[in-house]
């Protein structure tokens, strides 16, 4: 389609090559005082109207290759998006991407759609027209050659120029853009810390520097164009000069000088063009530069060469001498583009261990509680189990089988994570709980919304499931949007469900309520739960106490209580604190249960 395009483009221009010569035809039979003019005339109407329809055909099939170039684009990195791990995105910035999605990936479609176009098409003419031209007046056209050398020095001059201003303009729209979304994700504590005037002056200073960056490059671009006017304007002084001399010596007709002068005009447009080609390929360059240093990012976690799938999932989990590095400092901008604990980049270095010679056997059906201070590797453990980070290999196992070993897709959809910070999409609510198939039973998003004790919470909203929850669940508490979070994790019923610390925001009757229903509901699959609550743990059928990425006490609740070690400690430590809540609770009038209640 493309060079279908450029055919008919260039058969126009072609075609318009041809009425000079109709022109002379007929400036010469005025000269010659005949009035036969019907044949110039004609000659003239049949050529722009043949040229009208194979440009304007031609314009549309090169610019559509170049809409769907870009839309080509648009979803291939889109798609590679999707399969990065941390280190991807603790190298590039939310805001970043945006910039580079939507700012560099229409330079590159205007590159292709109109850049490539007009070169070739102004190329094409300059060289019909010289061609033309040299059939009219060879010595003529001779005078025009010491010109184009300093045409092409001065574009190949300035061009690099370009290339690297416009590569500081593009990279300061993806600054503004992070620092945009940053804010804007941030609002709150923004606003809570009264630092609205400070970000505006952030942002101020980032735009102002972003504006000098465009002067730059525009004064670039008008050097440019103005050298190429001067060029243009030289070359016409020549032609003007040495063709009306030829012109009053009868050594040329006025009929070709006046050809001669519109050929001229079919080369002096690429001249003048010149100077917007240049720049408009210089930042189609550094934007191209943008998007293949993403598209080049090859994904740190990914399947095998000899990936198999399990024919069956048990839910048996093995972990044998596993140890995990995070490094002990990230560079300057990871450490700024980080956020939480998910943008964390591993190493195989000698950083930080969070894991450490980690050993043990989870058996199928069995419900698991892991138990630790912050920072003993709960959380990363989980992330190993569902690849979010990568094992080392030979380390974690899915019945009987090396995790890494199998494709992605089935470890991530026979083992559900629900994150302790959850993240709502701007949708309906029952849409979120069914997210990994929209076209689900509204009986299913009910029974699992009660599981969660989520359903009195929805039944109290005027519009029930079709709640609009906001971008990010704005619109829900914290509770709320863990409850729902859980729901999404247990519609999928999976062999294996990792829950990490997904019960921090919901008060300890809520989570009892909870964790009942959630044992009836898993009974015979696997379940794992992260929690800081020895209530919580007691549930399980055994406990992980980590400690500093190691395993501290591992058993029943009965026999780690029996043991007296941190697991004890951390009950009677615990146990008092909620003491005391009662004590202040009762002392302001509010009736409690009684044991056993």
């Amino acid at each position: 389609m493309f060079w279908g395009g450029m055919a008919l483009t260039c058969l126009g221009r072609g075609l318009e090559a041809g009425v000079p010569l109709f022109v002379r035809l007929g400036v010469n039979r005025i000269a010659d005082h005949s009035v036969a003019l019907v044949g110039p005339i004609a000659g003239i109407l049949g050529l722009v109207l043949a040229r009208y329809v194979t440009v304007a055909f031609g314009r549309k099939y090169v610019r559509e290759v170049g809409v769907r170039v870009g839309s080509r684009i648009r979803e291939r990195l889109y798609w590679h998006l999707e399969q990065q791990g941390p280190k991807f995105f603790a190298r590039f910035a939310t805001g970043d991407l945006m910039a580079r999605a939507i700012n560099d990936l229409n330079f590159v479609r205007q590159l292709v759609s109109m850049g490539t176009r007009t070169v070739i098409v102004l190329g094409f003419s300059g060289l019909v027209a010289f061609g033309f031209m040299l059939t009219l007046s060879a010595q003529l056209t001779l005078w025009l050659l010491p010109v184009m050398p300093f045409i092409a020095l001065v574009g190949f001059i300035l061009s690099s120029h370009i290339f690297r201003q416009s590569l500081r303009v593009q990279e300061g729209f993806s600054t503004l853009s992070e620092m945009v979304q940053e804010n804007l994700n941030g609002i709150r504590t923004i606003q809570t810390y009264a630092q609205e005037d400070r970000e505006i002056a952030r942002f101020e200073a980032l735009s102002t520097s972003y504006a000098d960056y465009y002067f730059r490059m525009t004064l670039l671009n008008a050097g440019l164009n103005a050298w190429m006017m001067v060029f243009t304007g030289v070359a016409t002084v020549i032609i003007m000069g040495y063709g009306g001399w030829s012109v009053l010596h009868g050594a040329m007709s006025v009929g070709t000088f006046t050809a001669f002068v519109l050929y001229l005009a079919l080369i002096v447009a690429p001249m003048q063009q010149s100077g917007q080609m240049v720049s408009l390929f210089q930042r189609g360059a550094s934007a191209a530069a943008r998007l293949f240093e993403v598209l080049d990012y090859e994904p740190e976690i990914h399947d095998a060469p000899d990936a198999a799938p399990l024919e069956h999932v048990g839910g048996g989990i093995t972990i044998q001498h596993l140890t995990f590095f995070y490094p002990r400092r990230a560079s300057g901008r990871e450490q700024r583009l980080s956020r939480g604990a998910m943008a964390i980049v591993p190493d195989d270095g000698d950083g930080h261990a969070a894991l450490q010679n980690l050993s043990l056997e989870i058996k199928p059906g069995e419900m698991i509680a892991i138990l630790g201070r912050v920072g003993a590797g709960k959380s990363t453990l989980l992330r190993m189990m569902v690849r979010l980070l990568d094992p080392p290999p030979g380390t974690v196992y899915l019945d009987g089988r090396d995790i890494r070993l199998l494709p992605l897709e089935q470890v991530r959809s026979q083992i559900a994570l629900v994150p302790q910070d959850p993240i709502l999409f701007a949708d309906e609510l029952g849409h979120n709980i069914a997210y990994d198939n929209p076209k689900r039973d509204m009986a299913e998003i009910r029974s699992v919304a009660e599981a969660a004790d989520l359903e009195d919470t929805i039944n109290s909203f005027p519009d029930g499931f079709r709640t609009l929850v906001g971008e990010r669940g704005v619109t829900l508490s914290g509770g709320q949007k863990q409850r729902a979070s859980l729901a999404r994790g247990l519609i999928r019923d999976t062999p294996v469900l990792l829950l990490d610390d997904c019960f921090s925001s919901v008060d300890t009757e809520t989570e009892e309520h909870i964790l009942g229903r959630l044992k009836a509901l898993r009974g015979g699959r696997t379940t794992i739960l992260v929690s800081h609550r020895v209530s919580t743990a007691r549930h399980a059928d055994r406990i992980l106490v980590l400690d500093d990425g190691r395993i501290g006490e591992f058993g029943t609740h009965a026999e780690l209580m029996a043991r007296n070690g941190a697991y004890a400690m951390f009950s009677r430590v615990q146990g008092r604190h909620a003491e005391r809540e009662a004590d202040h609770l009762r002392a302001h009038g509010v009736s409690l249960p009684e044991a056993g209640q």
